[in-house]
């Protein structure tokens, strides 16, 4: 049963292209699938987290990650009594925009982009799933339901002020204005129970595999851990209960428990706020004006001592930075060269190219076919078009 505030699937604003509603799934369980089923979310599979998708079988992709967070998020709601199938569909859609190469290629594109209204990887997944894909005979996009284009757009919180400034940057981007001018986002407020929950899953997912990715990697050790909040007392545990534990064995009891140890804090911190709250629907948590679906101030505190250890021995550790410039390069190569020669793009894209109406639409244009680039296949069409990288 759903608590009074979570999200109805038959109170949906629906779709901006409507549609029947199918006899045997929800309007957010179509969602998930329609997720599911898009080639973005096949190209997830090759395309990195920390690590560079061929530097290890191990490693955590995009697509790996996304489906972990759809496990917190579904979780997470089910004990809160919110809408599962909705903060699924958010959780498997967070990722969607991001560009080959992670927060590196996404960071390489912001700067190529700058001059062409900026790029961003929630707007870029928002113009994913309401353009890009194009499979439908009646639509552009998936055609999602206002709930999870909502959930994608402000899952960290508002976009903009009640003026319709930006919180970030000086301009919106130009993919989520795009999106908000066709279908009202309500981008100056906060966003659904679910979508919130998509967000603090996201934390949990990536918090706990960037620590076991890490280890893999070799660029920390077990015994760094010990001496980190959470992490520490979690090993100190495993070495008390289970005594002379295989290395591999007490790294995942240690990890599980620090994973336990997030979402029980969420739960704990959303049902002190949620229990005493008056609310009677979605609509109410989003007219609280702040977001309920969150760490404790404690625990989060603590996180953040770890995300600065992760920060300073992982996604700064110099053989990560060495990768970091290598791929960074290969987009500032990328980009500029189908500017210059958009002759150079597949035949479906140089369709699009034709009606391009100047600089700006052609930058953008270039800016979704790099974006939509896995790891492999923008190293190889490096290779293929420019010869192996001498930087």
């Amino acid at each position: 049963m759903l608590k009074p505030y979570a999200t109805q699937p038959e109170d949906s604003r629906g779709r901006a292209y409507p549609e029947a509603m199918s006899t045997f799934r929800s309007p957010f369980q179509r969602d998930r699938d329609r997720i599911i089923h898009s080639s973005a979310f096949r190209r997830l599979k090759h395309k990195t987290q920390v690590f560079i998708e061929h530097e290890g079988d191990y490693y955590r992709t995009r697509l790996t990650h996304s489906i972990e967070v759809a496990q917190v998020a579904r979780t997470l709601a089910a004990a809160l009594g919110l809408n599962t199938d909705l903060a699924e569909a958010i959780a498997l859609a967070h990722d969607l925009g991001h560009p080959p190469f992670g927060h590196t290629g996404e960071d390489a594109l912001c700067a190529l982009m700058a001059p062409y209204g900026g790029f961003d990887h929630n707007a870029q997944a928002l113009r994913i799933v309401t353009r890009l894909e194009r499979h439908y005979a009646d639509f552009d996009g998936l055609n999602l339901t206002w709930e999870t284009l909502e959930g994608i757009a402000k899952h960290n919180g508002p976009v903009t002020d009640a003026g319709g400034h930006p919180l970030k940057g000086e301009v919106l981007p130009y993919a989520l204005a795009e999106c908000n001018a066709g279908f009202d986002l309500e981008l100056s407020g906060y966003a659904s129970a679910e979508a919130q929950v998509a967000a603090i899953a996201d934390d949990i997912a990536y918090n706990h595999h960037d620590l076991h990715d890490g280890l893999r990697s070799g660029l920390f050790t077990e015994d760094d851990l010990m001496e980190l909040p959470i992490t520490g007392p979690a090993f100190a545990e495993v070495d008390k209960r289970y005594p002379g534990l295989e290395p591999m064995r007490r790294r995942h009891e240690a990890l599980r428990r620090v994973f336990g140890v997030m979402v029980e804090d969420v739960l704990l911190v959303a049902g002190t706020r949620l229990g005493p709250a008056d609310l009677h629907s979605a609509q109410d948590i989003r007219d609280l004006g702040l977001t309920i679906i969150r760490f404790s101030d404690r625990l989060f505190r603590e996180l953040k001592v770890i995300r600065h250890f992760l920060f300073t021995r992982m996604y700064r550790a110099p053989s990560v930075i060495e990768m970091r410039s290598k791929v960074t390069a290969m987009v500032e190569d990328l980009f500029p060269l189908f500017m210059a020669r958009p002759d150079l793009l597949p035949p479906e894209w140089r369709l699009d190219m034709d009606i391009a109406k100047d600089e700006t639409a052609l930058a953008r244009i270039v800016a979704d076919y790099v974006a939509g680039m896995t790891d492999r296949f923008a190293i190889q069409e490096h290779a293929r078009l420019l010869g192996a990288p001498d930087r």
